[in-house]
């Protein structure tokens, strides 16, 4: 059960659900950020007076469009697209755009709000958003999703550019998306924008380690949490859900620090491999074949899999949610905690439900929400702003160190702000309240607009 909001705040609330009915997830996300800034407003009671909290609950602008597009085989089909641009306070909007069959209004909505905050705590001048579309590129020829790359730019391109809304990639959006949709944009706007899209390659402007910039980052800041406490994540048991480039990234970076990953998932179930899950196996399995999770034991005989089922009763000392929203409930967490777990840190965006977090926070447990813990790739698509405005290219190397700087700097913050506010150690009050304030005092400085 989600935790009871001061009457100030019940207020708000009551206005963004009446302002927005049906959009669960962004009802949750907004609950999740009212029910610790409580006592900013006793501190800080010109946020009140000036209605900051309602403004930043309203987005400065919400685009929707059609998207119509031809299939391989002369069809037409007709997809709905979502920019939602809320909150510019700190710079450009930025944000990625997602392309699943779940997307809605509400889904943009949540992930944007997120996203002001998160962008907030990674200090650089970039402000918040969100986009997509319901359009699904499983199945789909590479002339298809380029097709309807190129429809969903045509309208999109009149709504972003690198002062004003800097989209990059997202689920379903990746190097060849963001590829085919920069083209669309050079065409139309007669201009090499480099820094209007991010998550691009290499070779035209990309930043190293952006693919891997989220879950390197994740497990920076897994390890900055145990560090506060005394301890590291060498020689820890992990287990992380997911496949994509969140989950195999964060693998990477946790074996390379010295712990043991012993099982991760897709949409089908999750296998175990207690000698650790082996890199290449996963990569060449995911990535590059696209295949599903259960081919891991072609390579691994030792290996189990386990079809459905829930990859969180596995014993493990750190738990890392890097596939989706809400994919963590009560009874995960339950487990994790009964089974020893010592830390969770959010790969993904809100995987874990209120009641999910709710216990973790009842517990000795450290939990990391995905506005503090997954803030690397957003940060890493910030880099690559920087050198796309400075014609320059980063190496891995420097790129890398700038994230672990960045990704320390977000923990010190969020562990100082809890602190200060009587609540040492809530990483979610930390990173909710630090963000917030950023995005107040700029808002404040700018008067009512």
């Amino acid at each position: 059960m989600a935790a009871r909001l001061d009457e100030k705040l019940e207020l708000i609330y009551d206005d963004v659900l009446h302002r927005n009915p049906g959009e669960t997830e962004f009802h949750q996300a907004v609950h999740e950020v009212l029910e610790t800034l409580g006592p900013v407003l006793v501190k800080y009671p010109e946020f009140a007076e000036k209605k900051i909290i309602q403004r930043i609950c309203e987005p400065e602008r919400q685009i929707i469009f059609r998207v119509p597009w031809q299939d391989d085989n002369g069809e037409i089909h007709i997809n709905r697209a979502f920019r939602v641009e809320f909150n510019s306070a700190l710079g450009p909007y930025k944000g990625g755009m997602r392309f699943h069959p779940s997307v809605y209004l509400g889904i943009i909505k949540f992930l944007g709000f997120e996203q002001i905050f998160k962008n907030a705590l990674t200090g650089l001048p970039i402000g918040g958003g969100k986009g997509g579309s319901d359009f699904d590129p499983k199945g789909r020829s590479d002339d298809e999703i380029m097709r309807f790359c190129q429809s969903l730019m045509t309208e999109l391109s009149r709504h972003i550019g690198e002062y004003t809304d800097v989209p990059a990639g997202d689920i379903g959006v990746g190097q060849r998306e963001i590829g085919y949709m920069f083209g669309q944009y050079k065409r139309i706007t007669n201009r090499y924008e480099s820094g209007v899209l991010t998550g691009k390659g290499l070779d035209w402007g990309g930043s190293r380690a952006r693919t891997e910039a989220t879950g390197y980052g994740t497990v920076f800041f897994t390890n900055e949490m145990l560090k506060a406490r005394g301890d590291s994540i060498e020689g820890k048991k992990v287990v992380v859900s997911g496949s994509g480039n969140v989950a195999i990234y964060a693998i990477a970076k946790a074996h390379e620090l010295g712990a043991t990953v012993i099982a991760c998932s897709d949409s089908a179930g999750f296998i175990i491999d207690e000698k650790g899950i082996d890199l290449a196996a996963l990569k060449q399995i995911k990535l590059t074949e696209r295949r599903r999770i259960c081919d891991y034991t072609e390579f691994h005989k030792d290996a189990k899999y386990v079809e459905g089922g829930s990859l969180w009763s596995i014993p493990c000392d750190i738990a890392l949610p890097c596939a989706t929203q809400n994919e963590l409930n009560a009874n995960d967490a339950k487990a994790l905690i009964e089974n020893g777990c010592i830390a969770v840190a959010e790969g993904a965006n809100m995987p874990t439900t209120p009641e999910g977090i709710a216990l973790f926070q009842q517990s000795s447990l450290l939990y990391a929400p995905g506005k503090a813990a997954n803030a690397g790739g957003v940060a890493t698509s910030a880099l690559e702003m920087q050198q796309n405005a400075s014609r320059d290219s980063w190496t891995f190397d420097y790129t890398q160190k700038r994230l672990e700087d960045i990704m320390i700097d977000i923990h010190k913050s969020c562990y100082e702000t809890a602190a200060e506010f009587g609540a040492e150690g809530n990483y979610v009050l930390g990173a909710n309240v630090t963000g917030f304030i950023k995005v107040a005092r700029a808002m404040e400085a700018m008067g009512v607009i």
